[in-house]
């Protein structure tokens, strides 16, 4: 399994666009071959998205990168962010 816990941080005028773009994407990721979870939350003050991901395997993600709606996401964060989206890959301990 490969968990993917992402912070993403847009500008404070650009956080809607981003929320709108990434749950635009929610149905599509989820129904990808290789996804097994695919949640995006915000803080309260909603100022931060955090996705968490679960895929197969790295090729899976791979995969999820490839699609031509996550190429767009991806495109437009870089006008949208604040800072850089800080990616963490997890490893399950229990």
């Amino acid at each position: 399994m490969h968990c993917i816990f992402a912070t993403i941080t847009p500008k404070p005028n650009n956080f809607e666009a981003a929320e709108k773009a990434i749950l635009g994407i929610l149905e599509s990721t989820r129904k990808e071959e290789g996804c097994v979870q695919f949640d995006v939350h915000s803080n309260q003050n909603r100022t931060t998205l955090f996705l968490y991901e679960q895929w197969l395997d790295e090729s899976a993600l791979a995969l999820h990168y490839q699609q031509q709606y996550t190429k767009e996401v991806f495109l437009a964060y870089d006008e949208w962010l604040a800072k850089p989206v800080d990616i963490k890959v997890l490893t399950r301990l229990g």
